[in-house]
């Protein structure tokens, strides 16, 4: 198992990235400014995620996604607690914004995030179509945190 920073051609792993965060446009709005991160495993990419310094000490997990075949196997915690390694000693702390999902919260809290606040109806507000999970249609954004 490998993990590489990625610092040229973030453009190469869009597809993926898409999973985690369906528009582009979106995408787009963190994505230069981002460490990306990918997790190889037998040579092949499993998980890519994009994570921001943001201001006064705190970083910001933006996308997080795993390759369809590869979910459920661990490699998404993988790559958080490499994640949580890097911004250790750097930052006071983590963040991460999602749909308020039964897939992706209990998943984060069991990566040691709490819920720290919701920004109302953003999925609505910024997304140019209705986005599903798990039969959910999300509307708020749920940030959870941890300390660093």
């Amino acid at each position: 198992m490998e993990i590489r920073e990625i610092l040229e051609n973030k453009d190469a792993f869009l597809p993926l990235l898409l999973l985690g965060d369906e528009q582009e446009r979106m995408i787009r709005r963190y994505l230069d400014r981002s460490v990306l991160y990918t997790l190889w495993d037998g040579g092949v990419l499993r998980t890519v995620c994009a994570m921001t310094a943001e201001m006064d000490g705190i970083f910001e997990i933006k996308n997080l996604a795993t390759a369809p075949e590869s979910q459920r196997q661990g490699y998404g915690r993988i790559l958080v607690e490499h994640v949580i390694r890097q911004c250790r000693g750097k930052g006071t702390r983590l963040l991460v914004g999602t749909g308020d999902s039964p897939l992706t919260i209990p998943f984060y809290e069991a990566c040691g995030f709490r819920e720290s606040h919701r920004v109302k109806n953003f999925f609505t507000d910024h997304y140019d179509h209705p986005i599903f999970e798990a039969g959910r249609q999300l509307v708020d954004m749920v940030y959870l945190s941890m300390g660093l």
